[in-house]
């Protein structure tokens, strides 16, 4: 029960920090990079949301599930140095509301489908990573991609940790709580 309190203290300490996005503003390199996603609850939550569902979803959506997110996520960051991609916050708040409900009511779609719903919302994160992505910094792109790719699998750790039918309620609740931030987020 502590580590659940801390783990929520944790996250609540972020909420400060979520959806500050401001494009053109970010600092070069590896660790910046790998920073972003971090330093943002609505990419956090997010990001664990995908693993925590592809832990629901089983087989090859523990693979493939995530792997959308982050291939179309740095297609996302790449497309933010194109074009404006509109309504990007509306889009994570949105990851948030969908993404939570999915792993809320533990929905079992074919993988394809999830990966295609996990693609979509990755679309508008990688944006906003884009967004504030010095021009052609890769190891600022290798460090966004790195920290993705960790809070997946932490949502994946959790899932699978927590995947019995007597403790799925945890993963469930966990759900609710993004889905709850995510509505929040698109209110207020």
């Amino acid at each position: 029960m502590r580590r659940i309190a801390l783990a929520i203290a944790l996250i609540l300490g972020s909420i400060g920090t979520a959806l500050a996005h401001a494009p053109g503003t970010g600092a070069a390199g590896l660790a910046a990079g790998f920073a972003h996603p971090l330093l943002g609850l609505d990419h956090v939550m997010a990001m664990v949301a995908v693993g925590l569902w592809a832990s629901q979803l089983g087989g090859r959506a523990l693979w493939l599930v995530p792997a959308s997110f982050v291939g179309v996520m740095a297609a996302g960051a790449a497309l933010a140095h194109v074009t404006a991609l509109p309504a990007v916050e509306l889009g994570i708040a949105g990851s948030l509301l969908v993404l939570g409900a999915l792993v809320a009511t533990a929905v079992r779609l074919p993988v394809a489908l999830g990966a295609l719903i996990v693609g979509a919302f990755a679309l508008f994160h990688g944006h906003a990573h884009g967004a504030e992505m010095p021009a052609a910094s890769l190891l600022y792109a290798a460090g966004f991609i790195a920290a993705t790719g960790l809070l997946h699998g932490l949502g994946l750790a959790i899932g699978l940790y927590w995947r019995s039918a007597a403790a799925g309620w945890v993963v469930r609740a966990g759900g609710a709580a993004v889905a709850a931030t995510g509505l929040v987020l698109l209110i207020a």
